[in-house]
């Protein structure tokens, strides 16, 4: 039998979904309790139990006849429902005191916009594509990009509309330069010729031409330092993982990284690929 007392536990993915996080940056306490509800199975009692409020009350806020506006009522809805740091932050409230269990090997509330951390960007594959799919925006900073937008089987390719009148999908790549020294240096990193990872560089921008015929708005652009880090953002969503001597950005861990309000990591990783537009050579 179901427990009608203590936190109530939902699952890590529900407090990362975009409606969540939407529903907590506006402070708007009736849909999260709604989304509550509807992802963790619980009843109004249950929640008000949880959160040390009457049942009444709850209905009201889920129906919208009444809105929270003191903190101490935020901190005993956050701490009933188990909020993660990062949830907190999002709504405004202080890092919980009591270390959260489970998760991550080591404790992400000093890091409240990582939200999630993936062994391999192939373990990250099916929310990168689910995210890219229902995005506004969509940049890719990559090498070659073969493995992420430049083949018919790659992780992206198959999420873009490529049709004229569609879901106006926006989509900016920045690869490294074939004729750059910072190719040679990445080739002999990872034990290839700096021909074949120029070549491969150059079948993937051949590839997005084909993407921008087909309907696709999609721009490409070659930049020329030495490639650190393999970035896939999809509207306020980052999956970040790293390039380094002796191994590809897909073999490494990738941290998926979402935007938050106080938050430097989202806004530095955007900032730095701004930056590498604004002095990129545009190829398509």
């Amino acid at each position: 039998m179901t427990t009608t007392f203590g936190p109530i536990e939902l699952p890590d993915w529900a407090w990362e979904r975009a409606e969540v996080r939407q529903a907590l940056r506006a402070r708007d306490m009736g849909a999260v309790l709604r989304y509550v509800q509807q992802y963790a199975g619980v009843s109004q009692a249950r929640i008000a139990t949880a959160a040390g409020m009457t049942q009444a009350r709850v209905n009201e806020i889920i129906n919208g006849r009444r809105e929270v506006s003191r903190l101490d009522v935020y901190e005993r809805i956050a701490d009933g429902l188990r909020m993660p740091d990062d949830a907190r932050h999002l709504l405004g409230l202080a890092a919980n005191r009591e270390k959260r269990t489970g998760g991550a090997a080591f404790d992400l509330a000093a890091f409240p916009e990582v939200v999630r951390v993936y062994a391999t960007q192939n373990s990250a594959g099916e929310e990168i594509q689910q995210q890219a799919r229902e995005a506004e925006e969509l940049d890719v900073l990559a090498v070659r990009g073969l493995g992420l937008i430049g083949l018919n089987d790659s992780l992206l390719r198959a999420c873009l509309p490529r049709e004229q009148g569609g879901k106006g999908l926006r989509v900016r790549v920045l690869l490294l330069d074939p004729d750059s020294d910072a190719l040679g240096q990445r080739a002999a990193e990872i034990g290839e010729s700096a021909e074949s990872l120029a070549g491969g560089v150059r079948l993937a921008e051949a590839r997005l031409r084909e993407l921008l015929a087909d309907g696709c708005d999609i721009t490409a652009y070659r930049y020329r330092m030495l490639p650190t880090w393999r970035l896939i953002r999809t509207d306020s969503t980052m999956f970040v993982s790293a390039f380094d001597a002796g191994w590809e950005g897909h073999e490494s861990a990738t941290y998926k990284v979402m935007e938050t309000p106080h938050g430097p990591l989202f806004r530095g990783f955007r900032r730095m690929f701004e930056a590498l537009v604004a002095g990129a050579q545009r190829m398509i």
